[in-house]
């Protein structure tokens, strides 16, 4: 089970930053390698940050000898609860070269955050003076375009997560009400229902998932809001023509509100997470005309 940040002391903090630092490092190399020949100016940045990661695990490294000795103690970002997450390696050979920059970008305000954390946690005043001086080193990375990203991260992401499970998930309930019973009535209590439940789900979900402390990512309580409140939306949408006493109008209604819905979705990922609009809308529609399907087929049998 994952630990909370809070819980660590100054050496797993150190053993922490060390690994993280290692981390980077490969993915920057791996950037760097991948980008050489068609923009070997943005390799050549990525090399020297690269290096850059390499020298700061290094000063760690000197540090936690100094003060603990030569047995690295063995900690896993995947450890501590809401520490920074990276995407592994062969997915970031996918992304584009301006995705690789906004990954970048991300991953140095990441790191920036987790060492003023850290630096807030330790009483070993050369430790802390380390940290604080790596934050600094961290923040020099950034530019303007992290804001946005930050934006993202808090705010974009739990309201997609939260509105694409809100419109998916609730069609097949929804629809297969619909189409059992053929009455509207009964459909809209079924969306409500479905969709005011996995809000309150989504929500405690995504403010358990991550404190937010250590990746910059916003208040827990904020991003739950947002995720709950976007999941409810999603499913209400295509439930609220069924307040219509006419079933197949009201059907008709839903259906376009669903293919609407479906748009939305391909175009906040298409303009926020950087995926091509084709793969989005081709990703988006079926899995939403899958759901759908299963919702008729279950109601009509």
């Amino acid at each position: 089970m994952a630990r909370s940040f809070d819980t660590l002391n100054e050496k797993e903090i150190l053993a922490l930053a060390i690994g993280a630092e290692e981390d980077d490092s490969r993915i920057y190399g791996e950037f760097a390698t991948r980008l050489q020949a068609a923009y070997p100016d943005t390799a050549k940045t990525l090399c020297e940050m690269r290096d850059e990661e390499l020298g700061h695990a290094h000063r760690l490294m000197e540090t936690y000898k100094a003060a603990y000795g030569e047995n690295l103690l063995f900690i896993r970002r995947q450890d501590v609860k809401g520490f920074i997450t990276r995407k592994p390696l062969w997915l970031s050979r996918l992304l584009s070269v301006d995705q690789v920059r906004k990954e970048v970008e991300t991953m140095e305000y990441e790191a920036q955050k987790f060492y003023e954390t850290a630096a807030q946690r330790t009483s070993n005043l050369s430790v802390r003076k380390l940290l604080n001086e790596l934050a600094l080193v961290e923040a020099g990375h950034e530019e303007n375009e992290t804001a946005r990203r930050m934006f993202v991260l808090q705010f974009v992401q739990p309201g997609l997560a939260g509105l694409m499970d809100g419109s998916v998930s609730t069609l097949a309930p929804v629809f297969a009400a619909a189409f059992a019973t053929r009455n509207s009535h009964d459909a809209f209590l079924v969306g409500m229902a479905a969709s005011i439940g996995a809000g309150i789900s989504m929500g405690f979900a995504e403010a358990l998932s991550d404190d937010g402390k250590l990746s910059g990512r916003g208040h827990p309580y904020i991003r739950g809001t947002v995720c709950g409140v976007m999941t409810t939306l999603g499913g209400i949408g295509h439930t609220l023509p069924f307040l219509i006493s006419g079933f197949t109008p009201a059907m008709a209604i839903a259906v376009a509100v669903v293919a609407v819905e479906l748009a939305v979705i391909a175009w906040i990922r298409h303009r926020y997470m950087d995926t091509p609009l084709l793969a989005a809308t081709f990703q988006v529609v079926v899995g939403g005309v899958l759901v759908f399907i299963t919702g008729i087929l279950i109601g009509s049998a």
